[in-house]
């Protein structure tokens, strides 16, 4: 195969691209579940025969990008390449090898052309229900729901029924868990046939060499963007709620030349509640708060973070060891790129963006339907999102996260419950030069007759969003039960026409407001 110019790198990147969209949207309009219907709590990736990313669908939630391919590593490990064959797919769960918590199913199908491995189509998904009962009181990973090994869901075309049987007498909605992951099997077939025709199309023998290529190009333009920052550690640490005391974060980023090193030396040790990031989940939200940062317009795949090593300690909050709970991983994980752009704030002054309303907020109901059907769902909200130079914070907008809010109307459709309001909460922004986003009030009212299991973990209340470089913080959030305060991280039981009510946390303000 001739070299390919750059130009032609380019198109086929977009039609990699472009196709993997495609299988993403094939994803979503077949899925049952309101998380990926409305919320788009998954990602869709294509990967080379060594396990290396190429590219992912538009969009993909960040962490889910950052743990794809180590996952499938782990998975190469129980499964070698030439154990391999078509309409193979495999499939685990494991929070340590794949995004930190049980609820996100991992899948890869391995692609094939002319007997030759070419690579991999990859995938996850966020499943309300993984058995078990997941509780913010967890003290260990085997209280959190059902793990599944490393294994073949399908073999050679065929389902294999072992599985399927495992998977459905462990959840309590398993037609909805299952027909997610058959949608994903329709995803794979639209990209496998759109990459096949690419690869024929233009005359390629394999995807490897191009990978290389385009790998290449994306870490020359992020060691570009580092070389350019001043050599030096800079450094940051915040506070989060925790449990029974808080918790802290610190976190060095050392620039060298162009290659960059982030240390969460000095993180709370790990704890005995769900609130534990795994070392997978924290090294993807730091490589994408440095990619958000340093060169956001670069194709991102593995070659943009070949310039970052990341280091955080054993036994961490930020790098557990097994079996510490981790159901709510996030409550940690979210707090990594805050810290990241806290620490290089001074050096990137016009850059970074002040603390947002994250850890991402969320409410699980479960209950009972008037015609007796169990539910389980989950109900995404936001808080604001933080200023940064030369803009206001957006209202109900949090980053990390990207995941979207189900419609109300398609929310109290599937569920005893009535949202009776939803409003932004005025002046809940960080004061400064440029103002925080506000966050939103939500209410639901149980309408029927059987009580409703309300679980939240929930952070930022006592601790607010940070303002930075001279910024105020953003509102701490609340939590009330029929307008009582009520603790942040729970369980709870609501009674028929009890009202739950949550105020999401507004995000820092950033520079020092006028006189």
């Amino acid at each position: 195969m001739a070299a390919l110019g750059a130009l032609q790198v380019g198109l086929i990147w977009q039609r990699l691209a472009g196709f993997i969209d495609e299988a993403a949207e094939v994803f979503v309009r077949t899925s049952f579940s309101s998380v990926v219907r409305d919320n788009w709590d998954m990602a869709l990736g294509l990967m080379d025969s060594r396990g290396r990313q190429i590219v992912q669908s538009t969009k993909s939630v960040p962490s889910f990008i950052g743990t794809m391919p180590r996952t499938l590593a782990v998975m190469l490990e129980r499964y070698p390449r030439e154990r391999l064959a078509p309409g193979d797919v495999l499939v685990s769960n494991d929070a340590y090898h794949g995004t930190g918590h049980l609820n996100d199913i991992t899948m890869m199908k391995p692609v094939f052309r002319r007997g030759v491995l070419l690579g991999f189509i990859g995938s996850t998904f966020h499943s309300v229900d993984i058995g078990g009962a997941p509780s913010v009181e967890a003290r260990d990973s085997f209280e959190e729901g059902l793990t599944i090994p490393v294994c073949r869901i399908v073999a050679a075309g065929r389902e294999d029924p072992v599985v399927v049987a495992f998977l459905e007498e462990n959840l309590r909605a398993p037609q909805e868990t299952l027909g997610d992951m058959r949608a994903q099997f329709a995803a794979y077939a639209q990209a496998e046939a759109r990459l096949l025709r690419l690869i024929d199309a233009e005359g390629l023998d394999g995807l490897d060499a191009l990978v290389d290529d385009i790998l290449a190009r994306s870490e020359a333009s992020m060691r570009r963007a580092i070389a350019a920052l001043p050599d030096g550690t800079y450094t940051d640490a915040l506070t989060m709620d925790g449990f029974d005391a808080p918790l802290t974060i610190r976190c060095a980023v050392t620039v060298r030349g162009s290659e960059i090193e982030v240390d969460f030396a000095g993180t709370s040790a790990q704890i005995a509640r769900p609130i534990n990031s795994v070392m997978n989940y924290t090294v993807a939200y730091t490589h994408y708060a440095l990619k958000c940062l340093l060169d956001p317009g670069t194709p991102n795949n593995d070659g943009s973070f070949r310039p970052i090593r990341v280091r955080a300690p054993e036994g961490s909050i930020l790098n557990p060891r097994r079996p510490a709970p981790v159901w709510a991983r996030h409550l940690s994980g979210h707090y990594v790129p805050p810290v990241v752009f806290g620490a290089l704030a001074p050096i990137l002054p016009d850059d970074i963006v002040a603390d947002c309303g994250s850890p991402l907020w969320n409410v699980y109901f479960q209950g009972t339907q008037p015609d007796g059907r169990r539910f389980v769902k989950m109900f995404f909200m936001n808080g604001g999102h933080g200023a940064r130079m030369g803009r206001d914070g957006a209202a109900c907008l949090s980053f990390p996260s990207n995941v979207a809010t189900v419609s109300i109307e398609r929310f109290e459709s599937s569920v005893p419950l009535l949202v009776t309001e939803k409003a932004i909460l005025p002046d809940s922004g960080g004061a400064g030069r440029y103002r925080g986003g506000p966050g939103q009030r939500l209410s639901f009212r149980v309408t029927g007759d059987a009580p409703v299991t309300m679980t939240i973990r929930h952070e930022r209340v006592r601790h607010p969003p940070r303002g930075l470089l001279g910024g105020g913080p953003g509102a701490p959030g609340r939590d009330l039960i029929n307008g009582v305060p009520v603790a942040a991280k729970g369980r709870y039981t609501l009674g028929p026409g009890d009202v739950v009510t949550f105020e999401t946390p507004g995000g820092g303000g950033i520079g020092a407001a006028p006189a």
